[in-house]
């Protein structure tokens, strides 16, 4: 008999496929296991009736009891409407389901946590909030992947304030979060502190913003954000409520040129913005500077230019050093949450989440070594310990 893995292993006979990441996904990355055995009519009779009416009735008499008796406080949804997934933009809810099973088997391989793929057939704000609303008593947690901005601020928001469990939009706070563990460590190298330093975020989307703010709580020294019609700033009355809000509190020095002038002089750069700049800009920028590269699969500068001006540079991508990688946080901070049954995802955890990461390394920092890599097998209980820690500081902890 032909196993799923071996399936999944080689395409079948005659077949043209010859990419390896289609044979690599035949059949699915997915599959659902029992955690309890099922050898026999007494097994039969506890995992199902009539066993199973004493655990239904012990959580209907306290509907908290699930977490006790379900697989919820160990289980995540995994939410999109395929409306930009990766760089790939709005290829709809069937293209975005080979995503989010992969971020399920990272949640699952990173942090222990069993995720859900939930893929929704429709971009309606309304509708997405009602939907997952109905679909929380399942889940002990839920994730919100690949959702355009402006509209996954207002459905994170929705739903947070709607549910008790916790709420994250991976591309804005996992990337914030591993982004302000890499800039710690890159101002470690240097000797320097976060309040010294002035950056600038190229790209005011999901991540741009949420970068922004993780880096104004802690405690960075100046900071200008850039969308593609120059920086942010108080007179600028073309912004959406979530750009005014981050212009109030950002941009002290007062720049309002374009992302040429925002980079002149800046101590670091953080590229979210999905596009090209030009080599001259970075060669405006402070001596000693640190690039974050983000975009993928094209970061904003490729290192080997960007090494000539800057002392440490990042990008997106695996095959160069300095790999900002959301793996490196989510799993973690879902860990830890649900470990103490949050009841969400504060500003404090997220901080804590990075500080524990930077901190992995934090003996080992090089130019070229500012972050851990995925596999680094200490990774996930150092943040998974520090958020739950932090959980119970902001009072969400519920066990």
């Amino acid at each position: 008999m032909t196993t799923q893995t071996e399936h999944a292993s080689r395409p079948p006979e005659g077949d043209p496929e010859a990419d390896p990441a289609l044979v690599y996904h035949r059949g699915g990355k997915l599959a659902v296991g029992a955690t309890v055995p099922l050898r026999d009519g007494r097994d039969l009779a506890l995992a199902y009736t009539p066993g199973v009416a004493d655990v239904c009735r012990a959580i209907a008499e306290r509907p908290g009891a699930s977490l006790d008796y379900t697989w919820r406080a160990s289980t995540v949804a995994v939410v999109t409407d395929g409306t930009a997934v990766l760089g790939l933009g709005d290829i709809g809810p069937e293209a975005s389901l080979p995503v989010m099973e992969g971020k399920a088997i990272l949640f699952k391989r990173f942090g222990g946590v069993d995720a859900v793929p939930i893929a929704l057939a429709t971009k309606d704000v309304d509708e997405i909030v009602d939907t997952v609303v109905r679909l929380a008593p399942s889940f002990g947690g839920v994730n919100l992947e690949d959702i355009s901005a402006p509209r996954c601020f207002e459905i994170e928001r929705r739903l947070q304030e709607a549910l008790d469990i916790p709420v994250f939009h991976d591309d804005q706070h996992g990337t914030a979060v591993v982004v302000l563990a890499a800039l710690w460590n890159a101002a470690r190298l240097g000797g320097r502190e976060l309040g010294g330093l002035r950056a600038v975020v190229a790209g005011a989307g999901a991540s741009g913003l949420a970068v922004a703010r993780i880096l104004l709580g802690a405690g960075i020294g100046d900071l200008v954000v850039c969308d593609s019609r120059g920086a942010l700033h108080r007179g600028r009355t073309d912004l959406n409520p979530e750009k005014r809000e981050l212009a109030a509190v950002t941009n002290r020095s007062g720049t309002t040129g374009g992302l040429e002038e925002a980079m002149r002089g800046a101590d670091v750069f953080v590229g979210l913005s999905g596009s090209r700049v030009p080599e001259e800009y970075f060669a405006g920028m402070a001596p000693g500077a640190v690039v974050l590269a983000l975009s993928n699969p094209d970061p904003e500068i490729l290192p080997d230019a960007a090494r000539r001006y800057a002392s440490v540079v990042g990008t997106g991508r695996s095959d160069f050093p300095n790999q900002v990688n959301n793996v490196l946080a989510f799993p973690g901070i879902f860990a830890g949450a649900l470990r103490v049954r949050a009841s969400r995802i504060t500003e404090g955890m997220k901080l804590a989440a990075a500080r524990a990461l930077a901190d992995v390394v934090a003996g080992e920092v090089t130019a070229d070594r500012i972050l851990p890599d995925c596999f680094d097998e200490r990774v996930a209980p150092a943040v998974t310990a520090a958020v739950a820690a932090a959980a119970r500081r902001d009072g969400v902890a519920r066990i």
